[in-house]
């Protein structure tokens, strides 16, 4: 059976030189932690603070604990793509029954982690009896477990319950509960692994499943709980992720699994099976939270993270292999316990030697920053909800170009409509010493706790587009989006002369973009009762997504006279599917005024786009962020007018 415990092979070097050598070499994933802490603290003087390492701590939790029920299944040779979205489920089915269904909160825990329970046994079930591969059972139940978040919670996040939102606070003020609840699920990971009868099964399934088979065990019953336990951590995970956020978010945890499996990977773990421990996981963790935060500290370009993210895994995947053919080896099953004992000795002592070491450079090169001012020019964060949309990437082009001119350093982050990585980037920010912040939220509500902690930071901020819930902000400076709907229902419906049938591409679901714009333009409609919907559809903001939808709607309604679309990437995509009909038989009515929306527009095939002004938004939210930092007075309400254009006023619009 094979474990997770690796030796050095035995050689002829010794010494401080050979110590050192099989130090880097068994234990690579620690090497790259201590080089990637003293990198980060040689480079920014904001890394090397309490706070801020307990960001990181706290960023890293929910991957931690994903990754931890992870490392089971990929210890026994599977893999589980599902994690991220039983998370959301497991968080969604808490909410929904503590606050819709009236249910108990200790309660609605307890069906919070059986629904993990059932997610992972369906596909525990999958994979032992109906022979499916790990990666399609599980990659069935990713879906399946996402289509059930936004059914329970009707595409929109779900309030919290207060009493488990104290999960995403802090002990005594300093101690964040995240952190505790990520140690205490390691714990109980290295139990299982090292101590437990399920957790020899586990190396021993990894390590040669016929094998195993064949020496007595119940292999399929044992995969039933092996992804069980991978469920199980998933719902933990969802639950603390949903009680940082203070709403359970039902598109959450998107790409989580990602991240999971990379942990597991990067701490030593193989995908072949037999491999992995607990520890190694954690540091794997850590690895990745580090990484985002330090990138976010030095104000690395937001497109260049995901890149340096990626080559960073592979190179500690690659050192792991170079380590494991140069100096170390698996131990054959049944190896003594004499041996094993001198092994956790052995690490133990690398554990310390490692810390001593890490201590001691992180403490030389923080004094590097010790004497620098750090306050030639403001410093300004902006947060984006995504960058993946032309509207917000005009907001960041309107901020930067009144950052420079105003002489301030600006700081663009980008969550990619994850709320969970922009609670992250607040508190990397927060953490920063910024002089203030502008935040365009994911979610209103699940912004709220983090800027509650720029709050307490004495740290000003700014909303642009969309306001933050339960947190206080110097100014919100936004079009109206429900007033925009409504123009946009009124520029249609008399375009069609009052009468027709439509359809609607709405935004990503759970968004509050998507609500308020679907919202005006329902009130708008109510005015021109011979206007028929006649379907609605999310094509989650993307031109893609539109015209593939778009195809679709028009196999079931041929003859629709219209459609609006809640932004003009969707909108575009729509004219796309209808080809020759855009402009002429039915009518298209956007939402933005992007630059390729008022191309369409001149063109004809789109008739109106309802247009916000975004370089403008980002101009006045990055000027009234700096008054805010220089204790000037500002406008609690900037509004920024919205205008429908057409083709008759597109030439005198500067969008």
């Amino acid at each position: 059976m094979a474990t997770d415990t690796l030796t050095s092979k035995p050689g002829a070097q010794g010494g401080a030189t050979g110590g050192l050598r099989r130090l880097l070499l068994d234990n690579g994933a620690l090497t790259a932690l201590i080089v990637l802490v003293i990198a980060m603290s040689a480079l920014s003087g904001d890394f090397l603070t309490a706070d801020n390492l307990l960001n990181v701590g706290v960023q890293a939790a929910v991957t931690a604990i994903l990754a931890f029920g992870v490392t089971f299944v990929i210890v026994s040779a599977g893999i589980d793509l599902s994690v991220g979205s039983v998370a959301a489920l497991s968080a969604t089915v808490l909410a929904w029954s503590a606050t819709e269904a009236g249910i108990p909160v200790a309660l609605a825990v307890l069906l919070a982690v059986a629904t993990g329970i059932v997610c992972g046994l369906v596909n525990g079930f999958l994979v032992s009896y109906g022979k499916l591969p790990p990666f399609i059972a599980t990659l069935a139940m990713l879906s399946v477990a996402r289509g059930l978040s936004l059914v329970i919670s009707q595409g929109s996040p779900i309030a919290f319950p207060d009493s488990v939102s104290h999960l995403g606070d802090t002990l005594s003020g300093w101690l964040p509960v995240p952190v505790l609840v990520m140690v205490v699920m390691g714990l109980l990971t290295a139990f299982v692994l090292g101590r437990t009868y399920i957790g020899r099964s586990m190396y021993a399934i990894g390590g040669n499943e016929e094998a195993a088979r064949l020496s007595g065990l119940r292999v399929k019953k044992q995969k039933l709980a092996i992804y069980a336990f991978s469920g199980l951590f998933a719902a933990a995970a969802g639950i603390v992720l949903a009680s940082r956020l203070a709403s359970a978010q039902p598109q959450a945890a998107q790409g989580y699994e990602l991240d999971a499996i990379a942990a597991v990977v990067i701490g030593g773990a193989s995908l072949a099976g037999g491999t992995g421990k607990a520890s190694g996981t954690l540091i794997g963790a850590l690895i990745l939270a580090v990484l985002r935060n330090g990138l976010n500290l030095l104000s690395v370009s937001a497109f260049w993270q995901q890149v340096v993210i990626g080559v960073v895994i592979a190179l500690a995947v690659l050192f792991d292999t170079v380590r494991r053919k140069a100096g170390a080896t698996t131990p054959a099953a049944g190896a003594s316990s004499g041996g094993n004992s001198g092994n956790k000795a052995r690490q133990a002592l690398t554990y310390v030697i490692a810390a001593v070491v890490a201590v001691a450079v992180v403490g030389a090169t923080s004094l590097l920053h010790s004497g620098s001012s750090g306050a030639d020019k403001p410093r300004i964060g902006l947060s984006l909800s995504t960058l993946n949309n032309p509207f917000f990437v005009q907001i960041r082009d309107g901020a930067e170009e009144e950052a420079k001119k105003l002489g301030v350093d600006l700081t663009v982050t980008d969550a990619q409509n994850d709320a969970s990585q922009q609670a992250n980037q607040l508190q990397n920010f927060t953490s920063g010493s910024l002089s203030a912040v502008v935040v365009n939220p994911v979610d209103s509500d699940a912004a709220g706790p983090s800027v509650r902690g720029a709050n307490q930071a004495g740290i000003p901020v700014i909303a642009v587009d969309r306001g933050v819930n339960k947190a206080d902000t110097s100014a919100l400076v936004a079009s109206d989006n429900v007033e925009g709907g409504a123009l946009g229902a009124k520029a249609l419906a008399e375009k069609l002369g009052g009468k027709g049938t439509i359809v609607i591409l709405q935004g990503q679901a759970g968004t509050s973009a998507s609500r308020e714009r679907g919202a005006g333009f329902a009130e708008g409609l109510k005015a021109y009762p011979g206007i028929k919907v006649v379907a609605k559809q999310p094509a989650d903001f993307d031109r893609t997504k539109g015209l593939d939808v778009m195809t679709n709607l028009l196999q079931a309604h041929p003859g629709i006279d219209g459609v609006f679309a809640e932004n003009d990437e969707m909108a575009l995509g729509a004219i796309k599917a209808l080809g020759s009909k855009a402009g002429t038989s039915v009518q298209v009515v956007g939402f933005d005024g992007t630059p390729d929306g008022l191309k369409a527009v001149r063109a004809g095939t789109l008739y109106a786009s309802v247009a916000q002004q975004p370089s403008e938004l980002g101009r006045i939210a990055v000027r009234n962020a700096l008054r805010a930092a220089e204790d000037e007075k500002v406008e609690k309400m900037v509004k920024v007018p919205v205008k429908v254009v057409t083709k008759e006023n597109v030439a005198g619009f500067e969008g």
